[in-house]
């Protein structure tokens, strides 16, 4: 069995539960592609069996976030699940909208310290959990689109964000707060789009059943935007190069009809890069 649940992970429950939970449902190994925090909800892709070999090609795909900025205070994790520290001032609406300019496009991001992001082979959280003094080395992140939609509080303003993946919006609230001369976290998060799979089409694991779950289930080759080759000579499937009357660049490869791999073009040359089979 291969294929992708879209789970929408609600409020509370880690990612490593989710997986669990599918693995459990569906007697099937699997993995989920893009870990979201236990404070976060929103779309999970979950790879069932031999599609999780396919998560390299999803690495950079867009993400897309409802999120909760809080200013004049901050937590040391930069969401709510730290001890809140007040200081600072609340930006108006209209300082915020001037200012998110500058955080449109790429980015130079510092990771939160509680984070996943490695020093010296040591997770940030671990580090920051034993309470040593360091910084994670910045990263390239792209910000495609951010808007402010409202003021939902006082002290709190809601945002859309539509960034690339390994992007930590913890550390885009610290960053804009620090660009408006004051300190902010993430006080609330849910992730409306990951690559194809959206809000719209997953489903919550409280809704699965072992008499139902394959009806949810995304055939693995559906989520590839790769052209298909369908004849394919069979001496491929023994690792044979073939020359190819194609443009170069991936394919989804099919064998009898079935969905075998993805195959590259190079110099007009294919050639297997992944197999499911």
């Amino acid at each position: 069995m291969t294929g992708f649940l879209n789970i929408f992970k609600k409020y509370g429950d880690t990612s490593a539960y989710v997986v669990n939970r599918v693995k459990r449902l569906t007697k099937t190994s699997c993995g989920h592609m893009g870990t979201l925090d236990p404070l976060a909800s929103g779309v999970l892709p979950v790879g069932l069996g031999n599609a999780t070999r396919l998560f390299d090609y999803f690495l950079a795909k867009k993400k897309s976030y409802i999120a909760r900025f809080r200013f004049g205070a901050t937590t040391p994790t930069l969401d709510a699940e730290g001890e809140i520290s007040y200081g600072g001032r609340i930006p108006a609406e209209e300082e915020i909208r001037e200012i998110l300019p500058r955080f449109t496009g790429a980015l130079e991001q510092i990771p939160p310290q509680f984070s996943a992001r490695c020093l010296g082979g040591k997770r940030g959280y671990e580090l920051a959990r034993d309470g040593k003094s360091f910084e994670l080395p910045a990263k390239r992140v792209e910000i495609y689109e951010i808007a402010l939609l409202s003021q939902v509080s006082r002290d709190e303003y809601e945002f859309s964000i539509v960034c690339s993946g390994g992007t930590y919006i913890r550390s885009l609230s610290r960053d804009i707060a620090s660009a408006l001369g004051t300190q902010g976290y993430t006080s609330g998060l849910c992730r409306t789009a990951s690559g194809i799979f959206t809000e719209e089409t997953s489903v919550r694991l409280v809704d699965l059943t072992p008499e139902n779950w394959r009806e949810f289930l995304i055939p693995t080759e559906s989520v590839l935007p790769f052209p298909a080759l369908e004849e394919v000579d069979e001496r491929y499937f023994a690792g044979v190069r073939l020359p190819a009357d194609a443009a170069d660049g991936r394919y989804k490869i099919y064998r009898k009809g079935e969905f075998y791999g993805v195959g590259i073009v190079e110099d007009g040359v294919l050639r297997p890069e992944k197999k499911l089979c």
